[in-house]
Formats: structure tokens, sequence, C-alpha cells
């Protein structure tokens, strides 16, 4: 049988006794401490000396940090289908994508129909597993629309919710010796694990041909599926030709005596591993890498070099034909359908995929850390997505001074939730779906902004890396010109992968929702910025307002938090806002940052289709002009969604050409979404004169005149000129790209 090219992976099978109750706990560690890749307990629920499987595994994942799991396999007729999926995907994600799941067909049927399981035949227990699969993939296809119905006669589901989705895609390993069970590895598994003890001389080989025979006629590359062996203590002479003579490249040593595991991790595995490279190096046989079958490769696009992609990078890349690919034809406003999407898990990783971009100039390049922009350009239509949310680290470095460091991949609501109970908050959006990544580099307009800033004000440094793929630090002290850049632009200089950044004391706040009269729309606007801006700065929040319905009252929505936890102190300083128009309704109640920010995230996939068409403008004050245009263009139907953030306060307090970011003499921040149908185009050009620049983040048009609106001019000239020293050639240039400056222009 030839080498089908994996590579190898060793791992522990330890009995899951209960007495003394650690025991195999403590063993797990230790094939963790000793470099096994993986670690796998028998499952016989009816064994009352024996740790229930799934209990186990899920203790062992909270007590070690990288080692893979697995049952070894799981007693599929005692374990029901549909929860087990959502059982492994749970612990996948609470793991960090560690679970592999191997099931058998079962065995000892007196047993299982001692503990309430049907006996089957051998073919009913082919069927029945069948079924399964189906059934836990399905429930795993998270993206798919619809209820879930499945499986046959043994195990099925009729309108199941699917998800959650695992961290990875979950590989199923089926233990199996006889043919019919081999043939259904051959169509549908992802590896064959037999044990040792039970194979007759040949009978890997056997197998082997009835898999990959199998696999063939299902359309599939018979190197879809991993070749895993339960085997003794053996040497390293036997190992190295079970994998270069019988395709195995995962070997799972059964021993619970830590002097065996000792001996077999700091012996055998090293020379296996040197036996197996050397002969493969002389026979030329190339790394299988990850394999995917004819339907997969079918949907590969032209002019994207897959198959020269890192090998650091493709276990994790995501193709068209992969499962998991619709996480990214939608952002949350936006469709797309890329050609890869790279899903770095490192820092290396990161600057392996820039590397690969690089190559693919021509391609359309997105970079996304949680996909919620407006813009959408996180996704797009046959380029590269950078997907950094792996990278998704939320650490307080120093409680004292607020000092944090978070990854471009978390969420802030997962930094909310980190931070509350250290008493921190960082302000950072009103949406808790909002990736660091994205806010960080383009300025950050949150609750608390007329109190404590920007996002951006109250970074320290940054991480970046470049588009040459260097790594380099950013802060007032190091690189410090593409740190002025970075705050406001950064999406055009590299990818952060880092940031450290001060978060303030923020304790329990008021949070008012208000309902307000709107029926003199102009009066209201202009009363409601007059009283925002004499308002306390720990008063931040936003009005509003939708298109007119005909014959329908008009009314506006206002938000805000004041950050303070003595109720007449609220009281005090919502008073004059909630004075600007007649109060229709009120909620006001104290909570917590992450409370709020929770309140307006909702968990599940991205559903974005098409094109979204938004505009952005900033303004110093609410003028009646400004405000009477704004009323004509909401009675003209022309945006559905139209909102007015403050800003002002300390965001005021930072000098205009400290960042990027430029317009800190706004008191406001306006933003209206509609269509070109509803003709927002024309009457958005009638409230431009009224406008000072714009805030790009809730920008979808795109082109060197918006740019130009963007930053005023000498912050332009200077953002051209650090385009020609870090990214001369636009490498990042698909999210309002900055052309680089010219020669004669930087003479």
């Amino acid at each position: 049988m030839p080498d089908y090219g994996h590579p190898l992976r060793f791992g522990t099978f330890v009995t899951p006794v209960n007495a003394p109750p650690e025991r195999p706990v403590k063993l797990a560690q230790l094939s963790e401490e000793l470099g096994f890749d993986l670690v796998t307990f028998q499952d016989h629920p009816y064994q009352p000396s024996f740790h229930d499987t799934w209990t186990l595994l899920t203790w062992v994942a909270a007590r070690t940090e990288r080692i893979g799991l697995a049952g070894n396999v799981l007693n599929l007729p005692l374990r029901q289908p549909a929860v087990l999926a959502r059982s492994a995907a749970s612990l996948d994600l609470l793991s960090g994508g560690r679970v592999n799941l191997g099931l058998g067909a079962g065995a000892f049927w007196d047993a299982i129909e001692a503990m309430g399981g049907g006996r089957l035949t051998p073919g009913q227990g082919v069927d029945a597993l069948s079924e399964a699969l189906e059934v836990i993939r399905g429930i795993w296809d998270a993206d798919a629309r619809g209820p879930l119905r499945a499986g046959g006669e043994h195990h099925h589901v009729t309108g199941a919710k699917r998800g959650p989705a695992p961290a990875h895609d979950i590989p199923i390993w089926l233990g199996a010796l006889k043919p019919r069970m081999l043939r259904l590895i051959g169509r549908s598994a992802d590896g064959w694990l037999p044990s040792q003890s039970y194979l007759q001389p040949g009978d890997l080989q056997r197998g082997n041909a009835t898999i990959d025979e199998a696999a063939q006629a299902a359309g599939r590359d018979p190197r879809e599926v991993t070749r895993l062996l339960n085997i003794g203590p053996l040497g390293a002479d036997e190992i190295a030709e079970l994998a270069l003579e019988d395709g195995v490249s995962v070997f799972i040593v059964a021993a619970d005596d830590p002097r065996v595991l000792e001996r077999f991790a700091g012996d055998v595995m090293p020379d296996v591993r040197e036996r197996v490279a050397r002969e493969r190096s002389a026979r030329g046989t190339a790394p299988a890498g990850r394999v995917r079958n004819a339907v997969a490769l079918a949907q590969r696009l032209p002019g994207i070099a897959y198959d020269e992609l890192p090998a650091s990078l493709v276990e994790n890349a995501v193709e068209p034909g992969d499962r998991g690919y619709a996480r990214y034809t939608s952002s949350y406003l936006r469709g797309g359908a890329p050609g890869l999407a790279l899903r770095p898990q490192t820092v290396d990783q990161v600057r392996d995929s820039i590397a690969f971009a690089d190559r693919h100039r021509d391609l359309p390049l997105g970079l996304l850390s949680a996909g919620h922009g407006i813009s959408g350009r996180s996704v797009n239509h046959g380029g590269l997505v950078v997907d950094v949310s792996a990278l998704n680290e939320v650490t307080v470095l120093d409680e004292a001074t607020g000092r944090v460091r978070l990854g471009p991949g978390a969420r802030w609501i997962d930094v909310a939730r980190g931070l509350a109970p250290h008493g921190l908050a960082i302000t950072s959006g009103d949406y808790g779906g909002v990736g660091v990544g994205g806010l960080v580099t383009a300025g950050g307009v949150g609750w608390f902004a007329r109190e404590h800033g920007l996002t951006i004000d109250r970074v320290r440094s940054m991480d970046v890396v470049l588009a040459d793929g260097s790594l380099v630090r950013a802060s007032d002290d190091e690189n410090v010109d593409l740190f002025w850049g970075m705050r406001g632009a950064g999406a055009n200089f590299g990818v952060v992968v880092s940031v450290e950044i001060e978060a303030a004391p923020v304790g329990q706040v008021g949070f008012a929702q208000l309902v307000l009269d709107a029926g003199d729309l102009t009066d209201l606007l202009v009363r409601w910025g007059t009283a925002i801006e004499s308002s306390h700065r720990s008063v931040t929040g936003q009005l509003v307002l939708g298109a007119t319905r005909p014959g329908q009252p008009r009314y506006a929505q206002a938000m805000l938090v004041v950050d303070s936890d003595d109720p007449e102190t609220i009281i005090e300083r919502l008073g004059p806002v909630a004075a600007v128009a007649p109060l229709l309704d009120q909620s006001v109640a104290l909570a917590r940052y992450d409370e709020i920010m929770g309140a307006f995230h909702q968990e599940g996939p991205q559903r974005g289709q098409g094109e979204p068409h938004s505009h952005s403008g900033m303004v110093r004050h609410l003028t009646p002009e400004l405000a009477a245009e704004a009323t004509a263009l909401l009675d003209a139907g022309a945006a559905h969604f139209f909102q007015i953030r403050a800003v002002g306060g300390a965001v005021s307090d930072v000098p205009t050409d400290a960042t990027a970011y430029a317009w800190r003499d706004a008191a406001f921040n306006i933003a209206a979404m509609g269509t070109r149908a509803s003709g927002l185009d024309t009457w958005w050009r009638r409230l431009e004169p009224h406008l000072e620049g714009m805030y790009l983040s809730f920008e979808s048009d795109e082109g060197a005149d918006v740019v130009a609106r963007a930053f005023p001019p000498a912050h332009l000239a200077r953002l051209r000129e650090l385009k020609r020293r870090y990214d001369p050639t636009g490498l990042f240039r698909d999210n309002f790209y900055i052309a680089p400056a010219a020669e004669d222009e930087v003479a």
C-alpha cells in the first residue's frame, strides 16, 4: 500500500478507570507534557469501574491546554447522535478546537441492552452509523438555512435546529474491521481507527484497498481518509514500516504506565519521525497536506495558487467547497464570495498570509476581524480574505493603570466582559459584535466618547504586520509616524496583530432609552444639539430616526449613557436632554458596560447580502440650516436609518494633528443608510455643505474624492507619504485606498 504522505502524529490510549479518579487525568496531562498530539479513552458506558468517557474528556480538556482529545471509540448505540454532535461542538469551542470524534457501531450487545440500548445486527450497525454521520454533520452545519431533517430508521432528526458550529472541522474516525464498515469509511468518514491487537496479517493492506476503492467510487481522494492505529509499545522499526508501507500516520499507544509513555515519547517518537522523513525524502513522497475531494476542487477559482499555500496556513484555510465557507459569503451588511479565506492562528501565520497575498496583487484583499464594518469590505468577490478572529486575546496587564492587551479578533463584547470584573471599560462603538482590529484603526465613536475620547485615543501601542511581511511596533516612541497613521487610516498600512490600550475605571452607569416626539423634527434636532453640547461630559449618546411613514406620527429614539452609579445624578444630567421634545416613553436603568454592549449584540451567523449604501459626515453644531436639510431628507424617504452620534468633549481635547483621524472640532457624527433608488445620494449632497469631513467607518462610497473628504489636505498629504514608505505598491488598497505620494511630491 502507498504512503499517503500524511504528517505523523502520536497519541495515547488511556484506560478511563475511576479509582483513583484522577489517574486517567494525570496520564492525559503527562501525555501533553511529553509531547503527544492526542489523548484518547475507550468508551464502555456499561462498565461501572470506568469514568463516563464524555465527562472525562470534558474534564481533561479543562485540565490541559494543547493536546487533542478523542473517544476511542465512542459507543454510538448509547450516545444519541444529535446530542453527541452538540456535545462535541461545545467541547470543541471550549477547548479551542481540540476535539476529534471517534465512533464505533457497538459491541458487547448484552451490556448495551442492559443499559437501555437496542441490539443491532452487524448490517444494522453499519446503517445506524451511516445515519449518525448524516445527523452529526447536519447539526454542525450551522450555516445551512432551515431546520435539519436527516437520518433514517435508527437515528434521525425531524426539524432539529442546527448548530453550534464547532471551532474547527471536527474529523470523524470510525473503528472498523469488516468490509461493509470499511466501505462506509471510504464513502463518508475522515479516518480509519482499528486496533492492532484485532488485526490479522494482511488486514491493513486489505482494509486500505477497500477504503480506497470506496473513496474513489464516491468521488473522494483516498488521502482524505486518515489511517490511525491503536498499538502496543512497538519499536521504531515496526512503526516506521507501518507508516511507509501501510499508510498509517497516527499511532496511538495503549499504555497506562508513565514509564512506558516516557520511553516511547523520548526514544521512539523522534526516531520514527526521523526515519520516515528520511525515507519520504528519498522516495520523493509529497506531503499530503489538507486533501479535498473532486467536488471541492472543482469550485476553486482561477488565478489563486491554492497548492502553493504556505504549510502553516493549509490546515485552517477555507475554500469555496469547504464546510465553513458560508462564513465568508456574508458580513454584517454585505454579501461576498471570496476565492480563499486564510485563518491565521498566530502572528507568524499572519505574516505568511500577507506574503501569500503579496503574490496575488491582482486580487481583492479583505481583512476581517469580526465582519461588522458598515462598508462590508472585509469580504469580497473572487479575492482573498485574511480572517484574524483567532487572535482574540483579552489580557489585563496592569489593573492599576488600566493597561490592557487585545487581539484584533476579539469582539468588543468579549473585551467588555473581560474587563468588567476589574472595574474597567474601553469606549468601543455601540455594538458588541464589532471587532477590535477594525475599530482601533478607524476611530471608535463609543458610549464614553465625550468623557474618554475615541477608542484610538486610548491606544498606547500597536504591533503591525506591514505589506513587506515585517512585524513592527508603533507607539509614541517607536515608528511614530506609523502610529499616527494607524489611528484613523490603519487599513492602508498593515494588519494589527496586537494592541495595548488604556482602559478607564468604570462601574455601573446609567443607561437611558427615550422616545421623543419628532413632529417638529427641525426644532428637535437643534434643541438636541444644544442640550448635548452643554451637558456634562459623562453624558454620551445618539439619536436615531427612520423614514417618515404617511399618516403615522414621527418619533425619535434617543439612547444615552451617563457615567455615574448615583440615580439622582443620572436623572439630573439627563433632564435637559430629555426635555428637548415631548417624552413619549422612557427607560432608565443602572447597568454595567458589558450589559449595555450585550444588549446591542446578537450571537449567530451574519446574513448580509448585496451592497450596503451609507453616507457619513462630521458637523460642529446642529444648526437650523442643517436640521432643515436633515428633515427634508427624512421626509423624502431617502434614508431608512439616520443616526446622530455625540462626539466633542474629550474627543475635542486631542489636537487635530495628533492622529490621522482629524475632525476633532466636530460635536456630532451623522450617518444615514438608504439606497440609490431612495434618493439618498441626491439628498445627501444637499446636506454636505453643512458637514465637515466624514467618518470612514460609516461610509460605503469609495474613490479618491471620498478619501479627500475624509481627511483634511495636510493630513492626506502626510498619509500619502506614509503610504509611499510603508505600502508603495498598494497591497492594502481595498478599504479606502490612499494613493502613495509621487517622488516629485515628496521632493
